[in-house]
């Protein structure tokens, strides 16, 4: 038999039944990662340009300037989400706390990470599933193989290497499919990975320039109310 000239049909054919799950893998597997990377292009994941326009707001006390300015970017910033919260919080009129702003954003960027990663789950499974359905397909072929050599009156090398590597087939196209979830897993998650750490270094910069803003507005306001005091005593 001339495997040269074997089309992928006919190789799924020879693989058995084994190779309609494998079938379905690997298009969960496309379809996965093509969702994925599609969903990450369209919530672009820059966030520094954000946080020095923001900051720029926070100078000039304009909360509600920031606010107006991040909400028209959550559409599409999956970093203005997590912004926005924390600028919110800030514009509500309590007494700024580093410990509440840290948690604001804290659960904020849990949310839009777990949004971010949806289906990863799914693509390790499938990296997992593959290799050993593919496995799973080769020892039921190679169990046929040596039924085959049993059954037969003269055995000879063709009729064995022919029933091996024709069982092998599963265990290749679960290899090919698994590489190819693990690669998708691996870049996508290096993608999030990324972003969850320069918004957690963005934050971390803005809540402390927040926490500055708010001493000097409470040492604005403490100022104003003794030259009030002072000016009613004499």
């Amino acid at each position: 038999m001339d495997t040269a000239s074997f089309s992928l049909l006919e190789l799924f054919k020879l693989g058995g039944i084994f190779m309609w799950p494998l079938l379905f893998f690997s298009i969960a597997t496309v379809a996965i990662s093509i969702e994925r990377i599609v969903y990450l292009l369209y919530h672009n994941l820059r966030i520094h340009d954000m946080a020095a326009a923001v900051s720029g707001y926070v100078k000039q006390a304009d909360y509600s300037g920031a606010v107006e300015y991040l909400s028209g970017k959550t559409k599409r910033r999956m970093g203005a989400r997590i912004l926005l919260a924390l600028v919110s919080r800030s514009k509500s009129g309590q007494a700024f706390s580093e410990h509440h702003a840290e948690r604001t954003v804290e659960t904020e960027a849990m949310n839009c990470i777990n949004s971010l990663e949806n289906g990863f789950n799914f693509l390790t499974a499938l990296g997992s599933l593959s290799p050993l359905t593919g496995f799973l397909g080769t020892v039921s072929g190679m169990i046929g193989a040596f039924r085959s050599i049993a059954e037969a009156t003269e055995v000879n090398a063709q009729i064995v290497a022919n029933g091996i590597y024709e069982a092998l087939i599963t265990t290749v196209f679960g290899l090919v499919i698994a590489i190819i979830a693990m690669i998708s897993h691996s870049i996508l998650s290096h993608i999030v990975d990324k972003f969850a750490t320069r918004t957690e270094s963005v934050c971390s910069e803005l809540i402390i320039q927040l926490a500055e803003q708010a001493n000097e507005n409470s040492d604005s306001a403490a100022a104003g109310k003794g030259a009030v005091k002072k000016k009613h005593e004499n």
